[in-house]
């Protein structure tokens, strides 16, 4: 029986590759998202000026930041975009050497591929010189001194260098990196949480500072209460400061005047005795996750306490790490053991939009760096490059290893490769030297 050609229905706008086809289109697609960001590299790199569909504008260097902001439909350059993901979440930076690699080496592998030579000989001739090429770089590479400052203060300075028209003030700002690093570092792993980034547009880039403790955009809840509060004890409250509603559906009902004087006071009386309660454990700071009854705040501010409302989880948790305090989730249960210390918090005016400052803690293991600049473009490509010198500096504590840049370390596995190509029997060597190719790009 002869058999049937199969009949294949694709929605409309859909079109079918198969074959060296679909390979050439996937490959020309990786290939493309690479150009894209091959031209940001290096001390001479180029920023981008990304337009998307509502018209906002952003300007960056950053290799995963452009890839994230273009909208790519390409399942293989979608791979493309993985790869720079993946880089920017393991070590927070070198994301475009990772996908203009990627690329380079489907170019290398799109020639294997027109000598006939299977896909699969040429996925284990890159598989093994990149074990290789691991293998040399790890012999070349220089020891590193966790405590040894000015390396890492060059270090951040390079991850720095080509974020555009900032340079003059990479010295600076790397010195910020690598204090606010050294500062969260706990037996020899850094978490970059812990390391708030905080942007305020006004001032220029040169107005930045590390601040040794933790910066929350919200402002007191009550005029009346003190702006600074000198020599802090922090009390962290995961509940609110308010009557809560019954658990379950409940109806009050109240037939007289009496009845219902009676209901407001005990509901002040509630309020009271949390304020009486905080005031007892010896605090005079609050940062409450939740809401502060009206009531609350009055009372608060008569014992001169200094409050906040709505704090997130995240910055609970960094006040937490900063000032040594316990969240509590339970008023009653709360002991004077739970607070925490820091030697000033103050709200401060910055840029016009108040801000609580909570600073001067004692060891923080959890620090804030507040970037200014000009302009909204300015800050954000500032935080992009505080961000990947984070990423570069943290590596090295935990590693305590680094490499020679400006290409020197590619060459050197590159010549490497070509070496150990020669040693291999079969069809595997192309491949790798076609590795070696690639790294030189």
């Amino acid at each position: 029986m002869d058999q049937k050609q199969p009949i294949l229905i694709l929605p409309e706008g859909y079109t079918r590759q198969v074959g060296r086809d679909a390979q050439r289109m996937n490959i020309l697609a990786g290939k493309i998202v690479a150009e894209t960001v091959r031209t940001t590299l290096g001390p001479k790199g180029m920023d981008k000026m990304l337009v998307d569909s509502l018209g906002d504008v952003v300007i960056t260097n950053d290799g995963v930041t452009i890839l994230k902001e273009m909208e790519i439909e390409h399942p293989a350059a979608k791979m493309m975009v993985e790869i720079a993901k993946t880089q920017e979440d393991e070590v927070g930076d070198g994301t475009t050497t990772a996908v203009v690699v990627a690329g380079e080496l489907l170019k290398e592998a799109e020639a294997l591929l027109d000598q006939n030579i299977h896909p699969t000989v040429i996925a284990n001739g890159y598989k093994l010189a990149a074990m290789k090429a691991i293998e040399k770089l790890e012999k070349i590479a220089i020891k590193v001194d966790p405590k040894d400052k000015k390396l890492l203060r060059k270090i951040a300075e390079t991850a720095m260098t080509g974020k555009g028209a900032y340079i003059s003030y990479a010295e600076k700002l790397a010195n910020l990196v690598v204090d606010a690093v050294l500062n969260v570092v706990e037996d020899g792993k850094v978490d970059k949480d812990s390391i708030k980034i905080d942007k305020k547009v006004g001032g220029g880039v040169e107005d930045s500072e590390l601040i040794k403790g933790i910066t929350i955009d919200k402002e007191r809840v009550h005029p009346d209460m003190p702006s600074k509060v000198e020599n802090a004890k922090i009390l962290l409250l995961e509940s609110s400061i308010e009557v809560k509603e019954t658990e379950t559906d409940a109806q009050i009902r109240i037939n007289s005047p009496d009845q219902l004087q009676a209901f407001i006071e005990q509901e002040e009386r509630m309020i009271k005795e949390m304020v009486e309660k905080i005031v007892q454990l010896g605090a005079n700071v609050v940062f409450c996750q939740k809401g502060i009854d009206d009531l609350a705040q009055y009372y608060l501010a008569k014992n001169g306490i200094f409050a906040v409302r709505r704090v997130t989880k995240s910055d609970m948790e960094k006040l937490a790490k900063a000032t040594g305090a316990k969240i509590i989730t339970n008023l009653k249960e709360a002991t004077s053991k739970d607070l925490g210390k820091a030697g000033t918090v103050q709200e401060k005016k910055i840029a016009g939009d108040a801000m609580i400052f909570v600073e001067n803690c004692k060891n923080p293991k959890a620090v804030t760096i507040l970037i200014r600049g000009g302009t909204e473009h300015v800050v954000d490509e500032i935080e992009r490059a505080v961000t990947d010198a984070i990423g570069d500096v943290a590596a090295v504590i935990e590693n305590g290893k680094v490499l020679g840049g400006g290409g020197a370390a590619e060459i050197e596995a590159a010549e490497e490769l070509r070496k150990f190509a020669k040693s291999l029997g079969g069809r595997e060597q192309l491949a790798v030297n076609a590795f070696a190719n690639a790294l030189e790009i």
